[in-house]
């Protein structure tokens, strides 16, 4: 009987090392946003008919063919606050080219995110995530996330949490601003 339980372990062991490579070169491209852009893929950006803010409806795929920064953040987000200044800079570079920053509130009431952008002085338009699909699409774990759009659509660079100088001018660079 033991003989016969070693050629079995033999033959599991072997079904479960062709499994592994069968999965290693099957694999074969990114499996999230990250590791995309990463590799230097440019992942087409997730889109999707959301409500705007200031009225109406708006897409990112409104912007294909002008140079973009999504930017997921909230009202309530201090690191969003502490960016909003800089990304509002990024706007006026990229409206000057056509495109924008495009913000998308997640997880904030209308009245708190019209207020957010009154009492800083932000002019880019701003779409409402209402059940956080968009977010979900682009893999968010949070806010504020960003994510540099090129002109044909595609993500070519992500800060995920507060931009800084260097990541804002790395994104204006990458999609031609």
């Amino acid at each position: 009987m033991r003989r016969t339980s070693v050629p079995l372990v033999v033959l599991v062991s072997l079904a479960l090392v062709a499994l592994l490579v069968y999965g290693v070169i099957g694999a074969g491209g990114s499996t999230t946003l990250d590791d995309a852009v990463k590799a230097d893929e440019r992942p087409p950006a997730p889109t999707r008919t959301l409500p705007a803010l200031e009225g109406g409806e708006g897409s990112i795929a409104d912007w294909k063919g002008k140079p973009l920064i999504v930017n997921f953040w909230a009202s309530w987000c201090d690191p969003c606050e502490a960016e909003a200044p800089l990304l509002e800079r990024a706007h006026a570079r990229l409206k000057a080219r056509g495109g924008a920053v495009l913000g998308v509130t997640v997880s904030d009431a209308s009245d708190d995110s019209k207020a957010f952008l009154r009492d800083h002085g932000l002019t880019f338009p701003s779409l409402r995530d209402v059940d956080g699909d968009l977010a979900d699409d682009f893999e968010t774990k949070g806010v504020p996330e960003s994510f540099a759009v090129d002109r044909e659509g595609r993500v070519v660079a992500i800060s995920r949490g507060q931009v800084d100088k260097a990541f804002v001018d790395h994104a204006l660079e990458m999609v031609g601003a």
